[in-house]
């Protein structure tokens, strides 16, 4: 399978030791006006492993995705991500790749971190299409976004403004999986430590 690259920049082969935290961040084709969220589907998968609450960052994902109901991206859906068309057409479908995230994922536990719930609601929707199982594994899941807000008494709010807040300025480019989840990582070792010392990190589900 192509495409999954290390922190170092080479393929990765085998499976991590067990993980405590996974940081996703999805792309999704999109259109300038709006339509169903039935329609959108991932494009590019990217994720940080994080080996505890505080770090260190020990690993990378990221892997582009096939579309199946709208294989062209859209004008927007390409300047908003700055995926170009020829990434996605030489990626493989969902199913694959789902396939390779968990294996690069490797076994519990782990629990899976996104900013927002769109990341898990897009997941269950993209298995839906492909008739495939969502992971109860991803059922173990935390709204860093939601978090944020509670543990530091915000409102909720966009990355690229909680990053501002803490003090920190987004590194590489918006609207990119991989490089949205590196952003949310800088985060996360933040309000992670917080929710452990709370007993607020989610239980297992096997």
């Amino acid at each position: 399978m192509k495409g999954i690259v290390t922190a170092s920049g080479k393929p990765c082969c085998g499976k991590l030791p067990a993980m405590r935290y996974v940081i996703i961040d999805l792309e999704a084709t999109c259109w300038e006006h709006t339509r169903s969220s039935e329609e959108m589907e991932i494009i590019e998968i990217g994720a940080v492993h994080l080996a505890s609450a505080g770090g260190p960052e020990t690993d990378e994902f990221a892997c582009f995705v096939r579309p199946l109901v709208h294989p062209t991206l859209s004008d927007f859906c390409q300047k908003l991500t700055s995926i170009r068309p020829s990434q996605v057409e030489k990626a493989e479908l969902f199913p694959a790749v789902l396939a390779d995230f968990l294996d690069w994922i490797g076994p519990e536990p782990f629990v899976l971190c996104s900013w927002g719930d769109f990341d898990l609601l897009q997941l269950q929707t993209d298995c839906e299409r492909h008739q495939i199982p969502f992971p109860q594994v991803f059922e173990r899941h935390l709204n860093l976004k939601k978090e944020f807000a509670r543990v530091f008494g915000v409102r909720s709010r966009g990355l690229k403004e909680a990053l501002s807040q803490a003090g920190l300025h987004f590194v590489g480019k918006q609207h990119r999986g991989i490089d949205d989840a590196r952003n949310i990582a800088r985060l996360a070792v933040f309000i992670l430590p917080q929710l452990e010392a709370g007993g607020l990190v989610p239980p297992s589900v096997s």
